[in-house]
């Protein structure tokens, strides 16, 4: 290994400099905004009246454009009372007034990725005849959120990061023609360590290798120059919404997803990034628990899509998405009935339309679960609608529970998670927390023949600010597998009752504050 390779598999610290700078703009910023605010605020009434105008019409306009108005209320209360700074600040940060060239392209490419997605017809059929009950979802996520159902070829469900990591590195090493990864976080050290010496090594065999990671979420464990240190060594690197010191909304929304392909053969997804602490190499918060997928034959192309149309929206590379599928166009592979076990359908999210596709993904499982429904999320901040399906569901007779951290990893929102336990609690929901340590896993789970398994988290910037993935699986043996995961992790955690969470009344006030402003979270 030369001394190059040497210095991109070491390198972990952050670009100080450019830190300390956007600080400095972003104080800046804020005190010029401040300024201007104080300056109007003291003017002549006619000044004050018309801001005060301006006030009524934007919250006229965000009543008629919310789709979840629990969320919005945050902007409404602070708009109400502060005119002039509350308006000014929604202006600023919440109300997508401008979009940015990135996402320009990125709802252009997405478009245009619709025409790669192939709705086996008989595919739809079969499953809809087997499960007619759930005819409904499958329709949802096929027709209306655009994203197939494939005859389930292969899935391996890992409980922990480090029980899946050797099936992604022995994977990787077969790699021939290409590894694409998509990951919120990427952090060296011995996981990603491990992973680039591959990506190394395959680039000079001529595979297409490319990394793509969201320039926020790695913001402290990359410097700002890594994208340009892999493309000397061969690997196509791309950092996703780089962060500017320009306050906007624009840099509220991430690329969260986890997305691992290889060959349009296998793909990888769940829970863990790529940093140490996701396989357990270091304790932050207790023992770390997370999963992983592992996907072989069809379902695969849906992943290479949804990745192929973050990466061009980027770098406008491929003109044709074709040139990557392994399998025929509408997914024959020359399998017979016997040798797939059960339907999958990958699934992705973005905040740039008008879909909140995970959340009802979720909504629906609730919706038709007979017996039970399990849910593992690290945070619970939840809108109304979420909360009476959840509430709903549980008193249709349902066991609906819920497992949290018990160690978290930012004790604010932990605080504001548990403010959501009393009611659900009393609704007949269930909670438990993992003693453990930290739950980072998000899995539904229903009735043992329905599962999704992915990104999403149980919060407002998950479901609706974030660009995510899921995993759905319908009627596969192995989503027992993920059942016996979940039971075996309420074993070592606690149930939390009524009286647990004691909280006086001016915390509680606060808490219920505070969840004005989960958005800003």
């Amino acid at each position: 290994m030369d001394t190059e390779e040497e210095e991109i598999l070491i390198q972990a610290k952050p670009n100080f400099i450019r830190v300390l700078i956007m600080i400095i703009c972003i104080i800046f910023q804020a005190a010029i905004l401040g300024i201007v605010i104080h300056f109007f605020s003291r003017q002549a009434a006619w000044i004050e009246g018309v801001f005060r105008l301006l006030s009524i019409i934007v919250i006229l306009y965000i009543i008629r454009r919310t789709e979840h108005l629990s969320s919005d209320l945050m902007w409404i209360i602070l708009i109400m009372l502060f005119p002039v700074p509350g308006t000014a600040a929604y202006l600023l940060l919440g109300a997508d007034l401008i979009m940015s060239t990135t996402f320009q392209n990125i709802v252009k490419e997405t478009d245009k990725a619709k025409d790669y997605y192939f709705q086996d017809i008989q595919v739809l059929k079969e499953i809809e005849q087997a499960a007619p009950m759930k005819k409904g979802q499958f329709h949802y996520i096929s027709q209306s959120a655009g994203f197939p159902f494939y005859r389930n070829t292969g899935f391996d469900y890992y409980r922990t990061g480090e029980e899946g990591f050797p099936f992604i590195l022995e994977e990787m090493k077969k790699a021939e023609r290409f590894i694409f990864l998509e990951y919120f976080i990427i952090e060296p050290g011995e996981m990603w360590n491990q992973m680039l010496q591959i990506l190394l090594q395959k680039a000079r065999q001529g595979v297409e290798c490319r990394v793509l990671y969201d320039d926020m979420g790695s913001f402290g464990t990359l410097p700002a120059s890594y994208a340009k240190e892999l493309e000397k060594q061969g690997i196509k690197s791309v950092p996703f919404n780089r962060i500017t010191p320009v306050l906007g909304t624009i840099m509220n929304h991430r690329d969260h997803r986890k997305i691992l392909v290889i060959d349009g053969k296998v793909a990888f997804s769940g829970g863990i990034n790529l940093a140490d602490e996701y396989i357990n190499r270091f304790e932050r918060f207790g023992y770390w628990k997370d999963n992983l997928i592992r996907v072989r034959g069809e379902a695969v192309w849906s992943y290479t899509v949804l990745f192929l149309t973050t990466w061009n929206a980027l770098r406008h590379e491929d003109e044709n998405y074709m040139v990557f599928k392994t399998y025929d166009v509408h997914g024959s592979t020359g399998t017979d009935a016997s040798d797939f076990d059960g339907y999958i359908a990958p699934y992705g999210e973005t905040p740039l339309d008008d879909e909140i596709t995970s959340q009802n993904v979720y909504m629906n499982i609730l919706n038709q679960a007979v017996d039970y429904c399990y849910i593992t999320t690290p945070y619970l901040i939840i809108d109304n609608e979420l909360t009476n399906a959840l509430l709903l569901t549980a008193k249709r007779g349902v066991d609906v529970r819920i497992l949290t951290p018990g160690i978290p990893d930012k004790r604010l929102i932990w605080m504001i998670t548990r403010s959501y336990y009393a009611p659900l609690m009393k609704g007949g929901v269930k909670i438990y927390e993992y003693t453990p340590g930290f739950v980072h896993g998000k899995v539904f789970i229903a009735d043992d023949n329905v599962a999704t398994v992915g990104t999403i988290n149980l919060d407002y910037r998950s479901l609706y600010l974030h660009f995510e993935n899921g995993t759905y699986l319908y009627g596969s043996r192995k989503i027992l597998d993920i059942r016996n995961d979940y039971l075996d992790a309420l074993k070592v955690s606690r149930r939390i009752r009524k009286g647990d969470i004691k909280n006086g009344v001016l915390k509680e006030m606060l808490l219920y504050f505070l969840r004005l402003f989960t958005p800003l979270l």
